[in-house]
């Protein structure tokens, strides 16, 4: 297990250092930084004192060094919109996006996991046939498509719930919660069920053909030959063996909504993490735009090696395979 974990960390560190080259490029090729923090009227003179004191004269290996170490230090720098530090833009915009990506997940699993099983067990019922329509929709239509419709009509038309913001919160410590007041809740539904109804959709269907090949396999006609109840095969064979892959989604999952909630904060007026990365991206604010890309790489990096460990945890033979292989 300890030379799994190791390799892990190791193929971890080579994955983050090229998502650095990356978010480093965009400090070269996006534009000179300079020209976006200083007006016209600064002088020649000026403009050069600010790009030594930034460095930005010294070698680009020099220059990537520093930046790996600033990312690494927690040394963020200043956006250059706001002038602010972005690691304080991070701790704001951060509760906001946790809690929403958190929320959604829990719908998609709550109602995800318990239909993707109906529907393997049940797969000629009428009620399996418009999960699966409901869910054909799910996956067809684009998020914002969706998100502009629950605002249409629990929004606008039956006035329910709110369209924009996060309503009241309450602040514990440097976290801002939506999760203790009733507005807090109202205002997250929307881009909740907006956000998590692609994920269900997702988590149902694996589930379901997951499941239906479980049910396919030998060892499971033999139990049901040795005459084990039903709910023992469906629940206690089958499903333990389906939760393999389904893991991986799952952790997958978590990780995609918070990188891919840009969407859903935009239609929403959601203040996370995805409504400040749109907002750098329209006025070129390039550190506040590369540090978002490595706290989402490092975040699938994290994600990963947790999902590693669950398998070791649910499926034995891994644990094995990975000894015999030490």
């Amino acid at each position: 297990m300890i030379p799994l974990i190791l390799n892990r960390l190791a193929q971890s560190v080579f994955v983050m250092l090229a998502v650095a080259i990356i978010a480093f490029s965009l400090f070269r090729f996006v534009g000179d930084p300079i020209a976006q923090m200083v007006g016209q009227e600064t002088s020649i003179e000026d403009q050069e004192r600010l790009r030594e004191e930034l460095g930005l004269n010294d070698a680009v290996p020099v220059q990537f060094a520093r930046f790996v170490k600033n990312m690494v230090t927690g040394h963020f720098g200043f956006s250059y919109r706001t002038r602010q530090p972005i690691g304080e833009l991070i701790k704001s915009r951060l509760p906001a996006t946790i809690e929403l990506a958190f929320v959604s997940l829990v719908i998609s699993l709550l109602v995800g996991i318990p239909a993707g099983i109906y529907t393997a067990i049940h797969p000629d019922r009428k009620t399996s046939s418009a999960l699966l329509l409901v869910t054909l929709i799910g996956v067809s239509l684009p998020t914002f498509v969706i998100g502009i419709s629950l605002i249409y009509l629990f929004g606008a038309q039956l006035a329910w719930l709110p369209t924009f913001g996060r309503g009241d919160t309450v602040q514990l410590g440097w976290w801002k919660s939506n999760f203790f007041t009733l507005d807090g809740w109202r205002s997250l539904i929307l881009p909740a069920l907006t956000l998590g109804l692609y994920q269900l959709t997702l988590t149902m269907r694996l589930v379901r053909s997951e499941m239906q090949e479980v049910l396919r396999s030998d060892y499971l006609n033999f139990a049901i030959a040795r005459g084990l109840s039903w709910r023992s095969i469906y629940y206690r064979h089958a499903l333990k063996n389906t939760l393999v892959p389904v893991v991986t989604i799952i952790g997958l999952q978590f990780g995609g909504i918070i990188a891919f909630a840009i969407v859903t904060e935009s239609v929403f007026q959601w203040p996370g993490l995805g409504l400040l990365f749109l907002e750098s991206i329209q006025f070129v604010d390039i550190p506040v735009m590369s540090v978002y890309l490595i706290l989402i790489a490092l975040l699938f990096v994290i994600v990963n090696l947790i999902v590693d460990l669950l398998y070791i945890v649910i499926d034995p033979r891994i644990r094995v395979a990975g000894t015999t292989g030490s």
